[in-house]
């Protein structure tokens, strides 16, 4: 069994405020919360054998931070994490790395894959119901063996807010 983690990125700077949206970084609010939330998920003894992230700048400093609270020591981009970013291929990445006897893998990315990648893997489409907020965190149990489409089990659906209740 494989624990999949999708993480939103945090608040990131208005488009209007940089050329391209790929550079947009989080802002000191945004940063502040993802250490927060990062914080919080240290205390529940979370550890990711890997951190995939969006090469999107917003989404490597989220990761980045991550990696900084003890989440993980392996950090890698991917592009299909990327606004462009194909789940098919995702796939293909990740039955090798499942296959290594890996079993907690954390992705951060953004709004709208990271919800259609939760629905798709739970019901083998897209419904347009799960919203992930920034710095939000969607928990899914993908199955040992065969395709996880449409067989994942949704075990975790936060907002940074309800992280921060103790």
């Amino acid at each position: 069994m494989t624990e999949l983690y999708l993480i939103r990125h945090g608040i990131a700077a208005e488009p209007e405020q940089y050329s391209s949206d790929r550079d947009r970084p989080l802002t000191d609010e945004g940063k502040r919360k993802t250490r927060k939330v990062a914080a919080r998920l240290s205390e529940l003894n979370l550890h990711f054998g890997l951190i995939l992230t969006s090469p999107l700048v917003r989404a490597r400093q989220t990761a980045e931070i991550l990696i900084a609270a003890g989440l993980s020591s392996q950090l890698e981009e991917s592009n299909d994490l990327a606004f462009d970013g194909d789940i098919q291929n995702w796939l293909t990445w990740f039955e090798k790395w499942q296959q290594k006897g890996n079993t907690r893998l954390a992705l951060v990315g953004h709004e709208p894959n990271l919800g259609n990648w939760a629905e798709i893997l739970t019901w083998g489409e897209i419904r347009g119901s799960l919203v992930v907020k920034k710095a939000g965190i969607v928990g899914l149990t993908l199955p040992e063996t065969g395709s996880p489409v449409g067989r994942s089990q949704l075990f975790w659906l936060a907002s940074p807010k309800l992280l921060f209740v103790t």
